[in-house]
């Protein structure tokens, strides 16, 4: 008789990938101490201290989350924020000393998931990257790969590719900001959105004293689409929000 002890048998479990996250900040003890903290709960950290050894970083590897610094020696934070605003790069959360509103949407336009002035609580950093997270994931699980191009007055944007190109076919780029409240819009065209619902749509935490970035945003993308006059594609509806006046076809 073969006895079988099942108490001895060892249960392999699931391995767990660690969400990477890269800490880009000049302050070395600062990038420790939100390293530490951060690694406690589960993320897997590196840290640069500037643009060139976050680089280096990503070619390396990909990371999920950049927390980016605004003030560092060489190239600055907000001129990162720019060049690494694609559909396809990490989110990026920044936490800078300058905090304020103009500071904070200038960041958010240049293609910021979040803004947090420093100090700042790292509990609060913690929710702040979960909840970003938690959006860029809701939004890859709603929106399938091969959702087509959206064509309106003469314009075609191919949001897999994240391409506006105008009617003599020119690319037009556009910010992360700009792009998700062009999809917003075109999503739901002829219907009127809040401010509060553009926020919730393109995956932002404006406040009541960051609406204006909205209005911003939503000003410069009239510029780019050439959007005035009687033929203006966005409308303003007054106390209300923002309406796409265009006819969209897909």
């Amino acid at each position: 008789m073969v006895r079988t002890d099942t108490a001895s048998v060892a249960v392999e479990k699931p391995l767990v990938k660690a969400r990477r996250v890269l800490i880009v900040d000049d302050d070395a003890d600062l990038g420790r101490n939100i390293a530490a903290y951060l690694s406690r709960h589960g993320f897997s950290i590196e840290v640069a201290a500037d643009g060139r050894t976050m680089d280096r970083a990503l070619a390396a590897g990909s990371f999920e989350i950049i927390i980016l610094d605004v003030m560092m020696p060489g190239e600055d934070g907000l001129s990162i924020c720019r060049r690494l605003s694609a559909a396809d790069a990490p989110a990026i959360i920044i936490m800078s000393a300058k905090g304020e509103d103009i500071d904070r949407i200038v960041g958010l336009e240049l293609g910021a998931d979040d803004y947090l002035p420093k100090p700042c609580n790292p509990r609060e950093l913690l929710a702040r990257i979960r909840a970003v997270l938690r959006r860029r994931e809701l939004n890859r699980n709603q929106r399938p790969a091969s959702s087509g191009a959206y064509r309106f007055a003469g314009y075609e944007f191919e949001p897999v590719l994240s391409r506006l190109r105008n009617r003599s076919g020119m690319t037009i780029l556009l910010t992360r900001g700009e792009r998700a409240i062009l999809l917003a819009l075109l999503d739901r065209p002829g219907q009127v959105l809040s401010r509060e619902e553009l926020s919730e749509l393109t995956q932002s935490d404006y406040t009541d004293a960051l609406d204006r970035a909205i209005d911003v945003q939503i000003s410069r993308l009239r510029r780019k689409l050439g959007d005035s006059g009687e033929q203006e594609i966005i409308r303003t509806v007054r106390g209300l929000g923002y309406r796409f006046a265009a006819l969209v076809t897909r």
